[in-house]
């Protein structure tokens, strides 16, 4: 049973504090039976914190509402209940909350009735802020009206976004466990992921889709990317996750183009959740996934891999912030009234500064059989990633001699 996006721990109801019907002595027993491998000391710690949670309830007169913070005790889900039972799927991105990829994507998981619809993406645009998170001060979250989804534009990065969206602490419907569980003296890191399983597991099925973003993200650009930081950061929070982006083609592409994107991406969804359900879903990837520019006429899905390929930047010095227009996520430059007109206002070079401008200088495409070249090809592209970064084994087996080669025979006077 899930609650605004989060299961319900099986010693609560869906309106309220636990019930005779639903008792901490039948909640023990169908979790012991879900989760026959989790330790005795980890099953102990999560129900001495449920048990607690109902020795309040009992005692409070506000009972359930006191539970969650008092700002939200009373905040409606636009989903009704009798969607709870539908597995959920939680949206970012980096192009922002209004953004027409987003807004897309929303608006046909919503009218095919399969999910429910979570949204936690940034207030503005962030793209291009690769995998950075806020860290010296706090954000802020407010509620957007989207039809069919429970929604929040967030003034952080799509990391950000993320790690709050499934935190427990934006859509606070339960109690948030793991904040109940960095406060016992157990095994924080342990206790914190078990508990983050426990949570989604419950659930029929849960997953995290960052995007549509305007722009393929393919290749070493896969590094720079927002909208892949929204799914990698799931990732590592043990949440199966995708990024979704759209080979936008200014001239070419129009804001319908999404829509279609957005549809062509329903059976990878749904793929997703059903082996998510089954337990079958690996644990040691995320997905990237994008659609070519004519995706009506796309020629199939391709599994692919990561490519080298790589737009090639430079530096221009301007004279004003305004020079050149505006650098778009697609590695192409907007030069249209509007967009300028969006830029910043304070113009640097007037206070004597030197102002520069990144300008696409030509691409570098060395791979075949890879991502980039599948996508311009006309391909789905579905490229399974992960977080580390090995070298290449060539690199490996020649710095293997190298170093002790150095640390042996070098002197200090050599240096």
């Amino acid at each position: 049973m899930i609650v605004n996006g989060f299961p319900a721990t099986a010693a609560y109801s869906l309106h309220g504090p636990p019930n005779a019907a639903n008792s901490n002595g039948n909640a023990r027993r169908r979790f012991a039976a879900k989760f026959p491998r989790s330790s005795a000391s980890a099953k102990r710690t999560l129900f001495s914190h449920l048990a607690s949670c109902r020795s309040a309830s009992d005692s409070s007169s506000s009972s359930w509402s006191s539970l969650v913070p008092p700002s939200r005790s009373r905040m409606e889900n636009s989903v009704s209940i009798s969607d709870h039972h539908l597995p959920t799927v939680m949206v970012t991105n980096d192009d922002g909350i209004d953004a027409p990829g987003l807004r897309s994507l929303v608006r046909v998981l919503v009218s095919s009735r399969r999910f429910h619809v979570l949204v936690c993406a940034p207030d503005s645009e962030k793209s291009a802020v690769s995998h950075s998170i806020t860290w010296r001060h706090p954000i802020s979250a407010q509620r957007v009206e989207i039809d069919g989804a429970t929604a929040y534009g967030v003034s952080g990065t799509p990391a950000d976004c993320t790690s709050l969206g499934i935190s427990g602490a934006l859509f606070p419907s339960v109690p948030d466990l793991v904040a109940l569980c960095l406060s016992s003296p157990a095994s924080k890191l342990t206790l914190r992921r078990m508990l983050l399983m426990i949570l989604f597991r419950l659930s029929d099925s849960f997953l995290v889709v960052s995007g549509i973003n305007m722009g393929s993200n393919c290749g070493y650009h896969i590094v720079y990317s927002g909208t892949v930081a929204g799914a990698r950061e799931a990732f590592f929070n043990d949440i199966p996750s995708i990024s979704v982006s759209y080979d936008w083609v200014g001239g070419k592409s129009s804001v319908e183009d999404f829509t279609l994107a957005a549809e062509a991406c329903i059976p990878i969804i749904t793929g997703i959740l059903a082996e998510v359900k089954s337990k079958k879903y690996p644990s040691g990837c995320f997905l990237n996934v994008d659609l070519p520019t004519n995706v009506t006429q796309h020629k199939g899905y391709k599994l692919t891999r990561q490519s080298r390929s790589i737009y090639r930047m430079g530096w221009k010095q301007v004279t004003s912030t305004t020079q050149g227009g505006k650098m778009l996520s697609t590695m192409t430059m907007d030069t249209d009234g509007k967009m300028q007109a969006e830029a910043d206002t304070t113009d640097d070079a007037s206070q004597g500064n030197l102002v520069f401008k990144r300008e696409v200088r030509g691409a570098q495409i060395v791979e075949d059989d890879t991502d980039h070249k599948y996508l311009k090809d006309g391909y789905i592209t579905v490229t399974p990633l992960s977080a580390l970064s090995p070298a290449d084994v060539g690199c490996h087996t020649y710095f293997k001699d190298w170093l002790p080669s150095v640390v042996d025979h070098t002197s200090p006077s050599a240096l």
